[in-house]
């Protein structure tokens, strides 16, 4: 568990660093783009404003911003290093370029790494009137962690409810008068493999990893209002690769998790049926897709075209119908795998039960009304909140991550290792594997 402290805690220490020199950039690895946005902070640290406040917007303006497509990453995991590095180190020199200045650290969200939820509870007496800092820490460090297995490591661990002598729903207990103090933390456990990759390739662009999140996480911060985060929803991110699901209440996440099916997959889907190559079936979804035929879509005939030389085959034609009949079934399976997630984490037990799509795969025309009809619950399209800064050209849902990275970086939540865990109250179980590749990194 020391190991965990000192991995995340020497990146909280590089955030604080590079935000002391005023600049940091955003890294969005995904599986259909990567992009990069630089952030400039006018010197202000808003992060001690509170256990777990979510983040506002002020402190920092984007300077510069780039995106490229993205290659060697499939759901959401890098596969091909050296194709991932090329993609990584274009985005980042256009988007310094653009800023007109180097940046060295970065803070990078990634989907995909299979991750898993665990709610965690502690006790622990208040030694003195009031609840101090080490209060908090003690009863943090009462949490049972649970047995995750082999092979995976701790990306979030986040207290998400504080109880003091029966009274809960506090969110920040220091100062408060009470003599017994307990806790419910949120921790999200993924793959270790992946977190090493990703880590590997910001490391062979000559930068330094100053932060991780998951993009289930930070695009349910940047796509969903302050009303959906305090009274509960989820928000759905379909990315490329990978669909992350996340759900919040109380401004917390308590769960993540994610299917390994996106808008790449419709597209090779229509590649498949239509017999056309994927930059075509991209062009064709993009420009004529949707979900929901009418019937008017019998009679509106697509031109598939083509560059074979094949005379017959370029001329080829396909009504709108047929083209919704290829995409409308890969997309309900991915809604059916969501609500088996929502399910799962009971999600109908929340007082609100808002859904929230966003991410690239998430304009299809027609999508919100199917997701309604599936998921069975209100269901509305997101958008990231406004940054100051953004390009028009970044504002739109395939950049939720993005921004959502952004406002993650100027205020992260307050997680388990950034409090002075006693040694002697560790528990049993160690996590002496947990986050080991940053120590072996450096």
């Amino acid at each position: 568990m020391i190991e965990l402290y000192e991995s995340q805690r020497a990146m909280r220490n590089m955030r604080r660093a590079a935000m002391q020199r005023g600049v940091v950039a955003i890294l969005d690895v995904g599986s259909s783009k990567v992009a990069c946005l630089v952030l400039r902070f006018d010197g202000t640290d808003p992060s001690d404003d509170g256990i777990g406040s979510l983040a506002g917007q002020s402190g920092f303006r984007v300077i510069g911003a780039a995106t490229t497509r993205s290659r060697g990453v499939c759901f959401g995991e890098v596969q091909d290093m050296g194709a991932t590095e090329r993609a990584i180190r274009t985005a980042v020199q256009a988007a310094q370029k653009m800023a007109g200045i180097r940046v060295d650290h970065v803070i990078a969200a990634f989907s995909g790494a299979e991750p898993r939820s665990y709610g965690l509870a502690g006790k622990s007496d208040v030694l003195g009137t009031t609840v101090d800092e080490q209060d908090v820490a003690r009863v943090l460090s009462a949490c049972d962690v649970p047995d995750f297995g082999p092979g995976r490591e701790v990306l979030h661990a986040q207290p998400v409810n504080f109880v003091l002598d029966h009274r809960s729903g506090l969110i920040d207990p220091r100062g408060q008068i009470g003599n017994e103090l307990g806790c419910d933390m949120h921790m999200l456990t993924v793959e270790a493999q992946a977190i090493q990759n990703l880590a590997h390739c910001v490391k062979r662009c000559d930068l330094e990893l100053a932060g991780l999140a998951s993009s289930a996480y930070v695009s349910g911060i940047s796509a969903l209002v302050e009303d959906e985060q305090e009274l509960g929803a989820a928000c759905i991110d379909m990315g490329g690769g990978a669909t992350g699901v996340s759900i919040f209440i109380k401004k917390h996440m308590i769960y993540a998790d994610s299917v390994r099916m996106g808008g790449d997959h419709v597209t090779r889907d229509i590649s498949q049926g239509l017999k056309v190559s994927m930059a075509t079936a991209e062009r064709i979804k993009t420009f004529y897709g949707g979900l929901v035929a009418t019937g008017m879509d019998d009679r509106e005939m697509i031109e598939i075209g083509g560059d074979t030389g094949d005379w017959e085959h370029d001329r080829r034609t396909v009504s709108r119908a047929e083209l919704i009949g290829i995409m409308r079934p890969r997309v309900e399976e991915i809604l059916e795998e969501v609500r088996v997630q929502l399910d799962a984490a009971g999600f109908d037990h929340l007082p609100s039960q808002q859904i929230v799509l966003t991410g690239g795969a998430s304009q299809i025309p027609g999508l919100d009304g199917l997701a309604s009809k599936i998921l069975g619950q209100q269901v509305r399209l997101g958008r990231p909140l406004r940054v100051h800064g953004l390009p028009q050209a970044a504002t739109g849902p395939g950049f939720a991550t993005a921004v959502g990275l952004c406002l993650f970086a100027a205020h992260p939540q307050d997680e388990w290792w950034d409090f002075e865990i006693p040694v002697d109250r560790l528990p049993a179980r160690s996590l002496k594997r947990a986050v080991q590749w940053f120590r072996d990194n450096w």
